[in-house]
Parts: C-alpha cells; sequence; structure tokens
C-alpha cells in the first residue's frame, strides 16, 4: 500500500502513550516511513478511520503500530495511537502470511 499520510503527528497524548511499551518515537516514525503493511483496522475505527501497521525499526526490529489519518487543509497526518515491537511468534506468522 502506498502511503497514506505526508507526516505524522505527535503530541502530548500520543506521544506518552506510544512509548509506553518501550518504543522510541524515532523508531515509530522509522516503522511509518519505511515501506510498511498497512492495513484497515476496522473494528477499531468506531470514531475515525483506523490503520494498523507492521514496519521495523533501523535495526530490523519489528513495530507494530496502530494509528489514523487525519486531514488538515491539503496535508495528511497519522497520528500514531499504540506501538510495541512484536513478538517472535508474530513475525513468523505474517513472514508465513507474506510469502
Amino acid at each position: 500500500m502506498a502511503a497514506i499520510f505526508d507526516e505524522i503527528e505527535w503530541d502530548a497524548g500520543n506521544r506518552e502513550k506510544c512509548r509506553k511499551h518501550g518504543v522510541s518515537i524515532n523508531e515509530i516514525e522509522h516503522a511509518l516511513r519505511t515501506d510498511p503493511l498497512i492495513a484497515d483496522d476496522p473494528s477499531h475505527s468506531m470514531h475515525e478511520p483506523r490503520f494498523r501497521a507492521i514496519g521495523q525499526n533501523d535495526a530490523g526490529r519489528s513495530i507494530f503500530v496502530v494509528f489514523t489519518v487525519r486531514r488538515r487543509g491539503d496535508r495528511f497526518l497519522a497520528r500514531p495511537i499504540s506501538a510495541r515491537y512484536m513478538h517472535a511468534k508474530e513475525v513468523r506468522t505474517y513472514e508465513q502470511d507474506d510469502a
């Protein structure tokens, strides 16, 4: 899926929630900007569309990110909601599904 956003939006609310699992802001941005697998998350899209992304940090560790996309003028901003490192079993499952 091609990039569905132009920039990544941060504020105190989403910054702290995303870092609670030990994933840094830089790692989240890297995962979202470097060809992640992105899918709709309709079961969690009650108030606004949500997406799930699987990407990697610059060391190759897999990261799972939930985010929404908001429009500001002519720009689309990805707003991360949650992020965590993926477990090895999850990574194997996605690698098998992608093969």
